[in-house]
């Protein structure tokens, strides 16, 4: 059966919802505040100041619409189409490298345009990779103490999505996809002593390509020291600083922010932030920080539900969506304050984008899908409890 009744709203984790919901809804008005100016200065725009919120609106709703239908799916569909997902996904990032499919942007190849929306496979990668590191444990469970049979298998197609990453380029995305991976497989009782020398592995891989990498070394060293070549290589650094030590307690007030104005790069994507930082100030983020709390606690509780009741491809797909978008998140935040080297990767729920904001959304709705039927579990248990009395 492809779907299946929703669950009352009453039934649904209502931290949970919330907590995204305000998350959705300050960055629809941040990335409004973010863009103003350059949607008016932009002739790609048409000169509108309002081009970025309505294109963020229209995400959203189609994020909304996707997620209410992802909200239907049994999860047990879901671990059915696990293996063929990640197919898929394999697939476009293939796709995306293709002269005249691809699209290239400021020297990336990461983007397959659709008319209207420009679809970002390595973004619908992240959700696949939850979806088949979790298939993946429960079916070699009784390997898991088996270098051979257990990891070698989910290895070989890491490597495989790492290089294709890899060929856009796309450093960041690969961070993330290597520690939901590692967090599922670890969760799902991967052995100790491999999961720890392949954090080795992965620590020395990545210095690696960081080193054999011009524009990455750069980066490495604009962030080391953003103040020593503020207008080169420490440009976006410096400028998001700047727009935190404006920002101080209380902020500049909603709109008022200086560096949005042409002096911090992306500021209606990745160095989002900032902005926020600037015009809402140490409450603004801390409310931010807050909210991203709320919702990556209620994904390990519901995976951990999940887990009691025996639901195992059901609880690492939870924490897995959980390590993801936390993991994706920090490295934001770290990258906007300085405290980890500049990647392209933008914050969830928040940031300007459209395969982005909508696989998130979809995330979430797989993640209160599985809440639901943890509750429908319940309630079956009990019923049966006192049938039995």
């Amino acid at each position: 059966m492809l779907y299946s009744p929703a669950a009352p709203r009453a039934e649904l984790d209502m931290t949970l919802f919330w907590s995204v919901a305000l998350l959705l809804a300050l960055g629809l008005v941040m990335v409004y505040s973010s863009s103003i100016a350059m949607s008016e200065a932009e002739k790609s725009t048409g000169y509108r100041m309002h081009y970025y919120l309505m294109r963020h609106g229209v995400f959203l709703v189609i994020a909304l619409v996707t997620a209410s239908v992802a909200f239907q799916i049994p999860i047990a569909l879901w671990q059915r189409l696990a293996m063929p997902l990640f197919i898929i996904g394999g697939f476009l990032l293939v796709l995306v490298l293709i002269p005249g499919i691809g699209r290239e942007v400021n020297g990336s190849r990461r983007w397959i345009s659709l008319g209207f929306i420009s679809m970002q496979p390595s973004e619908l990668m992240k959700f696949f990779v939850v979806l088949y590191a979790a298939d993946y444990t429960v079916r070699k469970a009784a390997f898991m103490n088996d270098f051979k049979k257990g990891f070698l298998p989910m290895l070989s197609v890491m490597v495989f999505t790492g290089a294709m990453l890899l060929r856009q380029p796309d450093f960041g995305a690969l961070v993330v996809i290597a520690a939901i991976a590692m967090a599922v497989l670890f969760l799902g009782g991967l052995n100790w002593r491999v999961f720890v020398g392949l954090i080795v592995l992965l620590a020395g891989a990545f210095v690696v390509l960081i080193i054999s990498s011009p524009y990455r070394l750069q980066r490495i060293i604009g962030f080391m020291d953003p103040w020593a070549d503020a207008f080169g290589k420490g440009y976006q650094l410096s400028h998001s600083l700047i727009a935190f030590g404006r920002g101080e307690w209380l902020g500049v007030g909603l709109g008022g922010s200086v560096e949005k104005l042409f002096y911090l790069p992306e500021a209606h994507t990745d160095f989002l932030l900032a902005v926020i930082a600037e015009e809402l100030g140490f409450v603004g983020i801390t409310v931010v920080l807050a909210l991203f709390a709320v919702f990556i606690y209620r994904a390990f509780a519901v995976g951990r539900e999940a887990m009691m009741r025996e639901r195992y491809f059901a609880s690492l797909v939870a924490q897995g969506i959980g390590v993801w978008l936390a993991v994706q998140a920090l490295i934001n935040m770290g990258v906007n304050m300085g405290v980890l080297p500049t990647k392209g990767l933008t914050l969830p729920f928040m940031s300007y984008g459209g395969t982005g904001i909508i696989i998130n959304c979809v995330a979430v709705a797989v993640l209160l899908r599985i809440d639901a039927e943890n509750r429908a579990s319940s309630s079956k248990t009990a019923v049966k409890g006192g049938r039995r009395k």
